[in-house]
């Protein structure tokens, strides 16, 4: 008797302790609250996921360089009985940086603004810089402010419904990730 090959059917969802890489996005204004933003695909200009942390951009950047920056994102769950959001969906997080507690960070729609902004750093695979903005966030004249960026590859780890973790792929492979985002549902 020959074996035979059946088709094998691969889920489409992420099972436990399964990770994948994705494009993460940090930006703000240099005094303004930084937003994280999580794209599967590095060109689109609608993020898979859009998080407002409670910390500023430049306290952000002054922690990351002064070494490793952990961030983690809790969230209760819901009492027994209610429907449970998918953990990406939760609209409110309590937000702690290397340990110390920094208010509330909330999930929040894509703006038009958003949108520019990741439109213009698409190209970008990994990096830093600094974008001209006008009040309304688009590109212009230096007049208006700054906005800061940093995007790189994230490898995204989901350890169960109630845990995902995204950690910051250094390029030259030396070291662990210099930012680590824990989201915990307790």
């Amino acid at each position: 008797m020959l074996p035979t090959c059946m088709l094998i059917n691969f889920p489409t969802h992420f099972t436990p302790n399964s990770c994948r890489k994705v494009t993460g996005t940090l930006f703000g204004n240099r005094r303004g609250h930084v937003s994280f933003a999580i794209q599967d695909n590095s060109t689109s200009s609608e993020p898979s996921l859009l998080i407002e942390f409670a910390i500023s951009t430049s306290t952000l950047v002054k922690d990351m360089s002064s070494g490793l920056v952990r961030i983690a994102l809790e969230c209760e769950k819901m009492p027994r009985g209610s429907r449970q959001l998918r953990l990406l969906q939760e609209p409110k997080w309590a937000m702690y940086c290397n340990g110390r507690k920094c208010g509330h960070a909330f999930a929040r729609a894509c703006t038009d603004s958003d949108r520019h902004v990741l439109r213009t750093v698409r190209n970008v695979s990994v990096g830093a810089g600094v974008i001209p903005v006008v009040g309304d966030g688009r590109k212009g004249g230096e007049s208006e402010g700054e906005l800061m960026y940093m995007r790189a590859n994230f490898e995204r780890v989901v350890g169960n419904c109630d845990s995902e973790a995204f950690y910051m792929m250094n390029i030259d492979g030396n070291g662990g990730p210099e930012l680590s985002i824990f989201l915990i549902r307790t």
